[in-house]
């Protein structure tokens, strides 16, 4: 699956737009401030295809990526309160909307920071993946941020924390420094028979 090979496809408001699920897909989750965009960008070799932004919650719609053929989806981050609330209502039916459809999900990654314990959020992500059946992934973001020594520590304290079965993978990353990207790569390559 050659990553280079991408390109933005979509972008929906409302769950109700979504098109119809035609292949399987890899979707990206995670809170607001969780370095999303960057890291769908250094996944695609892209500085900007999927907006970063200096304000968390940019993304605000569902948007579909088409990558060597392949469906990469980005969903909005959740969790950020400034906003509105209406605003927050329609992200969390965007979600959720996204999740309760026939879609043929092949992976979700769960985009976790590495430098805090999970959010109520995260946890409650994690459930719901786990509830749903659904094959995921834990990409731990931002290990720029600390030495190699504490993001290995912090890898277990958030293992221990979400109490995933032993068959998840957790992949520590940096958008920054490329750290994990490859293996996030052969990850998905996998997960999509790519």
């Amino acid at each position: 699956m050659n990553f280079h090979n991408a390109s933005f496809k979509a972008a929906y408001g409302t769950s109700a737009q979504l098109p119809t699920s035609t292949q399987p897909e890899v979707s990206f989750a995670g809170r607001s401030n969780v370095g999303k965009s960057s890291l769908l960008n250094k996944l695609m070799y892209r500085k900007g295809l999927a907006k970063v932004s200096s304000t968390p919650g940019k993304t605000a719609t569902v948007n579909f990526y088409d990558v060597d053929g392949q469906a990469l989806v980005d969903l909005p981050g959740y969790g950020y309160a400034k906003v509105s609330k209406s605003e927050l209502g329609r992200w969390s039916d965007l979600i959720e909307g996204y999740f309760n459809q026939d879609r043929q999900f092949a992976l979700v990654v769960s985009l976790i920071d590495i430098r805090h314990e999970p959010s109520a959020l995260d946890r409650h992500m994690v459930q719901f993946l786990q509830d749903a059946e659904l094959p995921f992934a834990i990409a731990l973001t931002k290990a720029d941020k600390m030495s190699k020594q504490q993001a290995m520590k912090q890898l277990s304290m958030i293992r221990k924390a979400l109490n995933t079965p032993k068959e998840v993978p957790y992949v520590v990353t940096s958008a920054e420094k490329g750290t994990g990207i490859e293996e996030l790569r052969r990850l998905i390559a996998d997960a999509l028979g790519a």
